[in-house]
């Protein structure tokens, strides 16, 4: 099989996860299919590298943030989210989208690299250890963004009702 091959391989199993990745890094689907090209061209670029890796995610995912990072740090727009069905899964029957976009929302008015920290770690399911690599910090700023990040999402969605019973 041909690096050009195993490349599309690569890209038709993992491009729909990575994408997901994306729109949760920019909160706009747009943006989101921007970024992830982006990241692919620069993925392929460096793919002869790369093809003997155990997971070329990690290298896509670090140049997901790394990228998204530098256009923001370029161009700072206010963006209107919208629901998208990216984010819904085969499993979901009737997915509530009202929290679905309460949470999105929430997660874009974050800082973009504790927006980076959090999809990292609960979204890919990767170890502190994992996001301080992809988004090359130390193992101490993953934990400080994702202690102070959980901590805004819960105050942004807590319901204020049941919030007063407590």
């Amino acid at each position: 099989m041909s690096a050009d091959d195993e490349f599309a391989a690569f890209v038709a199993q993992r491009s729909t996860a990575l994408l997901r990745t994306a729109y949760l890094l920019t909160g706009d689907r747009g943006h989101a299919e921007d970024l992830l090209q982006t990241a692919l061209v620069k993925t392929y670029r460096h793919w002869g590298r790369l093809a003997n890796r155990d997971d070329p995610t990690a290298f896509v995912r670090k140049v997901l943030v790394t990228t998204h990072a530098g256009w923001r740090r370029r161009v700072r727009v206010a963006e209107f989210l919208s629901t998208t069905p990216l984010l819904q899964t085969a499993e979901d029957d009737a997915p509530d989208l009202g929290e679905r976009d309460r949470l999105v929302t929430a997660l874009s008015a974050l800082p973009p690299r504790m927006r980076a920290v959090l999809v990292l770690r609960y979204w890919e399911d990767l170890s502190e250890a994992g996001t301080a690599e992809a988004l090359g910090c130390s193992v101490n700023t993953v934990k400080t963004h994702t202690t102070r990040g959980l901590a805004r999402l819960r105050a942004q969605l807590v319901d204020p009702a049941i919030a007063g019973e407590f």
